[in-house]
């Protein structure tokens, strides 16, 4: 693994988006910068240096930046979770709530074998429940959630305590 760098110096943060009130956190920056995305890749594959993946499951469209990438480093498979409609095959689906609705995943019925190992990635923790849903995704395939694992974590929403049955990994917290 090459140096460690400080992840958070290259994330934007643009305040009023998309809503007011709200300051995002783009992470487009992170990942225009080759040196900065890549030891991102390194950072997070070292927190779960120990554990037995055999699938990343992550949700469109920022988990698939990171979850493809890691699954280059880990050796492992990818698992795509998507809205409605997006998937080909049969589908399990899964409704949470957000802070201003409702939304859906899915996944592939036959995405990965029971029992599987199971790593849950996501660009960013905020409220949980796109984290919380993936789980429940996996779980309904049998599969054994070892770790969800995020970039960056917005502690103050309290996102953590839906999935604090799980370890849970962050790189950046704020």
């Amino acid at each position: 693994m090459q140096e460690v760098i400080d992840l958070a110096k290259y994330i934007r943060s643009i305040p009023d988006f998309p809503k007011e009130g709200i300051l995002f956190r783009d992470i487009t920056t992170l990942l225009n910068n080759k040196e900065a995305f890549i030891n991102s890749i390194d950072q997070l594959a070292s927190l779960i240096k120990d554990k037995q993946i055999d699938y990343i499951v992550a949700a469109e469209s920022r988990g698939f930046i990171f979850g493809g990438a890691l699954c280059c480093k880990l050796n492992c498979g990818f698992v795509p979770v998507r809205k409605p409609g997006k998937l080909p095959g049969k589908t399990f689906q899964h409704t949470y709530s957000l802070e201003y609705g409702q939304d859906t995943l899915e996944i592939h019925q036959d995405a990965f074998p029971s029992n599987s190992n199971i790593l849950i990635l996501d660009d960013l923790l905020a409220t949980g429940g796109t984290a919380l849903a993936q789980i429940k995704l996996a779980e309904k395939l049998r599969g054994k959630i070892v770790g969800v694992m995020f970039l960056i974590e917005l502690t103050a929403l309290g996102g953590k305590e839906k999935i604090k049955d799980y370890p849970v990994y962050s790189l950046i917290k704020y």
